[in-house]
């Protein structure tokens, strides 16, 4: 049996924070959506002239979803540059090891 060779910390925080992000963006995102048309009826005073409820669904709304792409691609961003600052041996994720057998895509 061959032995696996660890990861290093700094190659594994790299896909767990970005998991963490987009899985945090998402979250907003659903909230945003489902959130004000769940609660439509509780928001329901006046805005400029118009119903809140409304205002949030057509214009707040998106001016979240475009604050989800800059928050996403300014973190990544700066979390690439970090990890092309990292030396070749810590940024490279290692090959896995060949298991043998008819699936070893699997």
């Amino acid at each position: 049996m061959a032995s696996e060779t660890p990861v290093p910390r700094a190659a594994r925080r790299f896909p767990r924070g970005t998991w963490r992000l987009t899985a945090a963006l998402l979250a907003v995102w659903a909230l945003v959506t489902f959130g004000v048309a769940y609660f439509a009826r509780a928001l329901s005073f006046e805005f400029f002239g118009w119903p809140f409820s409304f205002w949030v669904g057509s214009q707040g709304a998106l001016i979240v979803y475009v604050l989800i792409v800059v928050v996403y691609a300014g973190v990544m961003n700066r979390r690439e540059a970090e990890a092309r600052e990292l030396p070749p041996d810590l940024s490279a994720q290692p090959e896995r090891a060949d298991r043998g057998g008819r699936i070893s895509g699997f």
